[in-house]
């Protein structure tokens, strides 16, 4: 994802109420715990409250404030796969045309992920938009690891068409590819119970 630059770190307004703001500690800790009431839902009304402080956020200013707290998650983490997702979701949107050249390219190497991923055939820049926004979509529904596996398939097979490109960097294909292969370790964790 050579066009994809981390957003810029959340202003303090975010964790005006979540003691210890500035402990790099204190916000990977807040970023595990909304990670997990967005995927996993709300429990009691301090969750609750906290859940729509963050929609209102991420309406206001963008899910790239929230999702820079998941930035440094380990890949098998709930924090660190909705990180991967949000990466994938945000080059895509910069990149749709490049998204869908190299998605059409990988999908001849790859056909058991195409059928996976969902894409439309033939997968213009709207149809790449559409798969990425209905995984995302997924996080919030009881199938989290079906939106993994279907991000996976997507990452991986433009991850190879882009290595078959020569126009593109081919490490650039090969670090796509191993986000496919970290999705997949993420959604395989989330059906055994062990993302967290």
């Amino acid at each position: 994802m050579p066009e994809f630059h981390k957003p810029s770190l959340p202003g303090s307004a975010l964790f005006e109420s979540i003691a210890g703001e500035d402990d790099p500690a204190e916000r990977s800790a807040a970023g595990h715990r909304i990670a997990n009431l967005l995927v996993r839902g709300a429990h009691d009304p301090a969750d609750q409250q906290l859940v729509e402080r963050v929609l209102h956020l991420a309406d206001s200013e963008g899910l790239g404030t929230i999702a820079e707290l998941w930035s440094r998650a380990p890949a098998e983490t709930v924090a660190g796969a909705l990180w991967r997702l949000y990466a994938l979701r945000t080059w895509v949107y910069r990149n749709p045309l490049q998204a869908a050249r190299e998605f059409a390219t990988g999908k001849a190497y790859a056909p058991v992920q195409e059928v996976l991923a969902g894409v439309v055939d033939p997968p213009g820049p709207d149809e790449v938009i559409t798969l990425v926004d209905t995984v995302v979509r997924g996080i919030l529904a009881p199938d989290f690891d079906v939106a993994l596996d279907r991000a996976a398939a997507f990452a991986h097979i433009v991850g190879v068409g882009r290595g078959q490109l020569d126009d593109v960097d081919p490490a650039s294909g090969a670090r796509l590819v191993d986000t496919a292969r970290q999705l997949r370790a993420a959604a395989e964790a989330e059906r055994r119970g062990n993302l967290h």
